[in-house]
Formats: C-alpha cells, sequence, structure tokens
C-alpha cells in the first residue's frame, strides 16, 4: 500500500484550514485515512502550523511520500532534517548526541528568524496604526480650522449689520429729538 503525507481541506468557502494526515494514495483527498498528523492554517500571518513531531518522522522514516506543499511544512518544521541527520548517525558520520546538538541549533536559529518576521510586521503595523492616527488629526485639525475661520466670518458680518443698523437706530431718535425741538 502507497501511503502519502497530505492535506485534507476543510473549513468554508476562501477561510479553508487543512488537516495534515497519512492517507492511502488510492483514497479521495477527503476521504478515509490512516492517522491525523497534524493541521495547517494559511489564514494567519505566519500561518501556523501545529505538527505531532514523532509521528510525522515515523511515517517519513518507513517511506510515506509528502505532497510538495507537506514536504515544505515537514522542512520547516525540521522533520526532513531529523531525517537527514539520523541517515547520517547510520552512516557513522556522527553520533547521536552530535545530530541532537545540530536539529537543536538548526531549530534555534529558525525560531529566531520567525521571531523576527513577527516582530517586523507587528511593528509595521503599530507604524501603520501611527501614521493614520496622525493623518486623522491633521484633517481634524485642517477641519477645525476650516469651522473657525467661516464662524469668524460670520460673527464678523452679523457685527457688521449689527454696526450697519446701530447707526441708522441711533439717526432715527436723534431725529426725532431734533423734530420735537
Amino acid at each position: 500500500m502507497a501511503t502519502k503525507i497530505r492535506l485534507q481541506r476543510h473549513g468554508r468557502k476562501n477561510y479553508a484550514f487543512y488537516p495534515i494526515v497519512i492517507a492511502d494514495s488510492r483514497a479521495p483527498r477527503d476521504g478515509k485515512f490512516i492517522e491525523r498528523i497534524g493541521s495547517y492554517n494559511p489564514n494567519t500571518n505566519p500561518a501556523t502550523v501545529s505538527l505531532n513531531f514523532e509521528r510525522a518522522l515515523y511515517w517519513v522514516n518507513v517511506g510515506a511520500i509528502p505532497t510538495d506543499t507537506v514536504r515544505s511544512i515537514l522542512s520547516q518544521e525540521g522533520v526532513l532534517m531529523m531525517k537527514h541527520l539520523q541517515g547520517g548517525v547510520k552512516k557513522g558520520a556522527f553520533d547521536e548526541a552530535e545530530a541532537q546538538r545540530r536539529f537543536d541549533a538548526w531549530k534555534q536559529q529558525k525560531q529566531a528568524a520567525v521571531d523576527a518576521a513577527r516582530s517586523s510586521i507587528a511593528s509595521k503595523a503599530q507604524e501603520e496604526a501611527k501614521a493614520r492616527l496622525e493623518a486623522e488629526q491633521a484633517r481634524n485639525a485642517a477641519k477645525a480650522e476650516a469651522v473657525a475661520k467661516k464662524k469668524a466670518e460670520l460673527l464678523a458680518a452679523q457685527q457688521a449689520a449689527a454696526a450697519e443698523e446701530a447707526p441708522a437706530s441711533e439717526e432715527a431718535p436723534a431725529a426725532e429729538e431734533a423734530a420735537a425741538e
């Protein structure tokens, strides 16, 4: 029986997530499988992968063939690296402790790169939010200035109208007084 390590599609339209399964190569994509060894969610940034490392390594060692996407996931998680190191131990190039040390060093380097990517994404998001806030404050200040200018113009127009009415009303009583004398 030819076994494959592949993805099953679950989720809704335009929002899929994928269980990583071991299945017979003749079984349908979303059909019967032998074992579920993890999941892959490309909807998050960066994509979320949960993987049972030991079971994935076991299935790769017994000859299960991963699909292209799963091969890249296994490579990123270090399963293929560990298989490679175990091959070196079998050949006698180095011992098990050296293989584990190399794998741990590789895993730390990989984790540092992922952490750096996450922090750069977070800092970009903060910078964009700060820029949006500054732009909004500038727009609000410009709008407040325009409103203040318009109110000043209306107030000046009202004062001018009141000033025109005031001399006219002062002239009327003065004219009445003159007529009364």
